[in-house]
């Protein structure tokens, strides 16, 4: 079949693929992976089709159909994979930044009525347009930083209708634009305010009458907040083990604020992945290494926004044998930010990654903790030919040019984007 899009002359070709592994990557696999130099790849319609040195290009596949893009030296690579954001939510929170700003915690503000209950009661109180018209809005913006691929976690309605109509919500904003969006329920954010003070209670009404009214082929992830003020570990198990019955994959928000041994519980449970682990410990990092599944999903500019001292102890974890990602866990109180180019800085500044390590965090493990490493995350043959064309000659570069935006062009499953 002729080429239907061609880009060539890639100075360097990340293709995140030759790591002799069928699990995310762990320890040297993240940075053994193949770097291509003077290189190309191929795509018919939405899928890779063939890539390597430009001296083994097959110019007879070059039809008068093929687009060809040149990269002029540049680096290309997979789109980025964004694994844990909060896309859909009314209102904002910055009347409460100064607040952060004169030393009040994110525990504080929550327990005075802010935080995540100030988002529910401007997201209970807008409609379903305004919904789904901010999130359009959030998803043309991760688009322009060449994520190609959004996770969207509801969990700012906290009852059982605007819970379902968050979802609605993501379903459709997947369905109104090019990037690729993963639904997950995080019904169990907090305890609903009308569930004040029964967080189990609160727990089986979402099991008991909202997840039965959800198909885990089309919301594939149960999610829930296992921390202080939230819910416990027992409650979070429980919680799990009945969203795990009814079908659905799990994750968890654990270990952000305090040690508690969430995040190793939802591993013994097969967690896909266990998220913001700032406070992981080593032997909960052994536990889940030696599961060999469930990835560690680093979340880097939540500290820095809420200006904690403590990050994730990337370092300690990839030793450990712990498969990590990256995401920017975009939402409206501890990350209103999509700039994951900014999150992969953060994380070799502060958690110790290097560049290559980041690059594959927020790309092929990333898509490992969506459970779709055999649809997107490296440039192979068969996957979704979704691409980055970016404006630097080398990888390190990335990361160095701190809080840049160094996409050139994107591509999503075999579509030129239009620059908008």
């Amino acid at each position: 079949m002729p080429y239907t899009l061609l880009i060539r002359n890639c100075g360097q070709l990340l293709t995140l693929s030759g790591a002799a592994t069928g699990q995310p990557l762990t320890g040297t696999a993240l940075h053994d992976w193949q770097v291509l130099t003077d290189a190309y790849v191929a795509c018919a319609h939405d899928r890779i089709v063939a890539l390597g040195p430009m001296a083994e290009l097959d110019a007879a596949q070059i039809g008068p159909g093929t687009r060809v893009l040149d990269a002029g030296g540049r680096v290309v690579m997979p789109g980025l994979v964004e694994c844990h954001t909060h896309l859909v939510f009314g209102g904002n929170r910055a009347h409460e930044f100064q607040r952060k700003l004169q030393g009040e915690s994110y525990l504080d503000i929550l327990a005075s009525g802010g935080g995540i209950l100030s988002t529910v009661r401007a997201t209970r109180a807008a409609s379903e347009a305004e919904l789904l018209a901010n999130a359009l809005h959030h998803l043309a913006g991760f688009r322009r930083y060449g994520i190609t691929t959004v996770e969207a976690k509801s969990g700012y309605g906290l009852d059982a209708e605007t819970e379902l109509r968050l979802v609605r919500v993501a379903q459709e904003a997947g369905r109104q634009q090019p990037a690729r969006v993963v639904p997950t329920f995080l019904g169990a954010h907090v305890p609903g305010p009308e569930y004040k003070g029964r967080p189990a209670e609160y727990l089986q009404m979402l099991a008991n009458e909202v997840l039965p009214q959800l198909d885990p082929a089309e919301v594939p992830f149960v999610d829930i907040f296992c921390e202080e003020g939230a819910f416990s570990v027992k409650e979070s198990r429980q919680f799990l083990e009945q969203a795990r019955e009814q079908g659905f994959q799990l994750k968890i928000h654990a270990e952000q604020l305090h040690d508690l041994g969430g995040a190793a519980m939802a591993a013994t449970l097969g967690a896909i992945s266990v998220d913001h682990c700032d406070y992981l410990s080593e032997a909960d990092a052994a536990r889940i290494a030696a599961n060999g599944r469930t990835v560690v999903v680093l979340l880097p500019l939540v500290p820095l926004f809420l200006r904690q001292e403590v990050y994730a102890p990337g370092r300690r974890l990839i030793k450990a044998g712990v498969p990590v990602a990256i995401s920017t866990d975009f939402n409206p109180g501890s990350c209103p930010s999509k700039n994951l180019w900014l999150a992969l800085s953060v994380a070799c500044l502060k958690m110790g990654l290097t560049p290559k390590e980041a690059l594959a965090a927020a790309t092929l493990n990333a898509a490992w903790a969506l459970n779709l490493q055999t649809e997107i995350g490296s440039l192979e043959p068969g996957k979704r030919a979704d691409l980055l064309i970016l404006d630097v000659q080398d990888y390190e570069e990335i990361p160095y040019w701190l809080g840049e935006n160094p996409v050139q062009q994107v591509v999503i499953g075999g579509e030129v984007q239009d620059s908008e």
